[in-house]
């Protein structure tokens, strides 16, 4: 994390990086960001439920007495590890923007899903079942992200095209709902296998808007590669 501070990156005033670490770093990550611009620290998951008896669970109004920005929502190992439904991401989502947070809010389908062709109909229902008891003014809050689970470690590879074509479907799905303003306000990120030598293609697409990094982001310098490829 140090090294990526100290690089000579320029964010520019739409550009944001977010660390988003485990619970006991929390605080030392947010002290590390905090005298820096454009860079903030995230949780990787919080509690469905606002408070009660729930002994080793942390809650989003926890994470805001941390001044914690951002809670990642739904990873896909969260989904299929611990069983985390549609109807229990929206609590966490309603939670987190209760409480000041935004939500980087993941969906995407696993390989049977895409080698059936169904892939638009999974990643719907997941953006309606978790998202749309929102009101207008507080999705256009959160951020949205890709993960493509059947491209993660499957040694399969999505393409741009393929992409952008589903971050192109999740914007068209959130304009139905919501209206073009909003849609074109949240942000979509790509979250299946960001390297350094694939950020700058993916990220010229027209509706990938950045990268949810797994594994490269452990590396210093690719995960400098990636910010700086940013657009």
């Amino acid at each position: 994390m140090d090294d990526i501070l100290t690089a000579d990156i320029k964010l520019k005033e739409h550009q944001q990086a977010v660390f988003a670490v485990p619970f006991p770093y929390l605080l030392m990550a947010r002290s590390e960001v905090e005298e820096q611009r454009h860079y903030y620290v995230a949780a990787q998951n919080c509690y469905h439920r606002k408070n009660g008896a729930f002994t080793g669970e942390v809650s989003a109004e926890m994470l805001h007495s941390l001044a914690v920005r951002f809670c990642v929502v739904g990873h896909s190992e969260r989904r299929e590890y611990f069983n985390e439904t549609n109807a229990m991401l929206g609590d966490k989502v309603t939670l987190c923007l209760e409480n000041f947070i935004i939500p980087i809010f993941c969906c995407g389908e696993p390989l049977a899903i895409r080698e059936a062709g169904t892939q638009n109909e999974f990643v719907e229902t997941q953006l309606k079942e978790s998202l749309f008891h929102l009101p207008a003014g507080k999705v256009k809050d959160l951020v949205i992200a890709y993960e493509p689970i059947w491209a993660i470690g499957t040694g399969k590879t999505a393409t741009t095209d393929q992409a952008q074509e589903m971050h192109a479907y999740l914007r068209s799905i959130l304009g139905k709902q919501y209206g073009k303003d909003v849609a074109e306000g949240i942000p979509i990120l790509y979250g299946g296998s960001v390297k350094a030598n694939n950020a700058g293609e993916l990220f010229s697409c027209a509706d990938v808007d950045g990268g949810l990094v797994g594994g490269a982001s452990l590396i210093a310098e690719d995960f400098i590669q990636i910010i700086r490829a940013l657009k």
